[in-house]
């Protein structure tokens, strides 16, 4: 059974063994959740100009949005503040800034009616984080920027916790995904042809859990959830953020949510950044990390 903690008083560490746990954490916003809204919906409303974000998809070609986006979110990834925010954020919600690590923040959209569902706004399946190379004490920040309601948040689909889901991660490398499809997601307007991990057997979505959080209300989650985006039927783009976060502590004594079918190549460690000094996990444990899922490495394994 999944449970739902809403600003519950635990410790940093007390809270990532409930995460591991397949839990769920909501908090209030922070000063520094709050200061990532602010920087978030200015950068957002320059880019619009006289247009409200939330409903720019119905006076402009799907065409334009798209390349308006793709100058968009990178932008914001690459904001100074945009780290700043999120090193403020983490240490108003109680994470050790000398052994917390994070990934950059990025800027999410979900279109309503289907306008833009592919590349730079894609609407992701049901899928476990872990089935994109992410270490399994990975876990997921998630918030509005603006206000949202249940028809165009995500869902969690909590039967799946600990039941494995056949999947395609085995066809998954982060590497080559870095190196080729994700640079090419602007390209993606009316389709998108990129391989991406999913399941290869129907998912019962119900029950499910869908999360209404005010802007700026982290959502946390492990990355082993499996998650979908919600067919937005609102009328109203929806903006978010969501980054990632590892505890160095957990990344060296293995611990995490349990692998139940997670097969891909690659590992998201060298994304990481010290919530202190922005310096990256030490190179020897990630090369640890990438031995172990390597292709050579997998099929001993497999032989074994």
């Amino acid at each position: 059974m999944t449970t739902i903690y809403y600003d519950a008083p635990y410790s940093d560490d007390t809270r990532r063994e409930e995460l591991f746990r397949g839990n769920l954490f909501v908090q209030s916003p922070s000063p520094g959740a709050e200061a990532l809204v602010v920087h978030a919906r200015s950068m957002i409303e320059e880019a619009f100009g006289d247009l409200d974000p939330r409903t720019a998809q119905d006076h402009m070609p799907v065409e334009d949005y798209a390349a308006l986006l793709a100058e968009l979110k990178p932008k914001f990834i690459h904001h100074p503040r945009s780290k700043e925010c999120i090193q403020e954020m983490l240490v108003d919600f109680g994470a050790d800034p000398r052994r917390t690590y994070f990934d950059v923040p990025r800027m999410r959209t979900s279109t309503s009616g289907g306008y833009l569902t592919s590349g730079i706004a894609y609407a992701f399946h049901a899928h476990r984080d872990t089935w994109y190379s992410a270490p399994m004490c990975q876990l997921n920040w998630w918030m509005p920027i603006y206000e949202v309601e249940s028809d165009n948040v995500m869902a969690f689909h909590p039967r799946y916790w600990d039941e494995a889901v056949p999947n395609s991660s085995e066809e998954y490398d982060y590497y080559d995904w870095n190196e080729t499809s994700r640079r090419e997601a602007a390209k993606h307007v009316t389709s998108d042809t990129r391989k991406q991990p999913r399941a290869t057997v129907p998912i019962d979505p119900d029950p499910q859990l869908r999360i209404i959080a005010r802007p700026g209300a982290p959502m946390i989650f492990s990355a082993a959830q499996l998650h979908s985006s919600v067919e937005n039927t609102t009328g109203r783009t929806r903006f978010s953020i969501d980054f990632r976060t590892v505890h160095l502590d957990d990344v060296v004594a293995r611990r995490g949510a349990p692998n139940l079918d997670s097969a891909c190549t690659g590992t998201t460690m060298g994304d990481y950044l010290q919530v202190g000094d922005l310096s990256h996990i030490p190179e020897d444990i990630i090369a640890a990390y990438d031995q172990e899922t390597s292709r050579e490495r997998r099929g001993l394994v497999a032989q074994s």
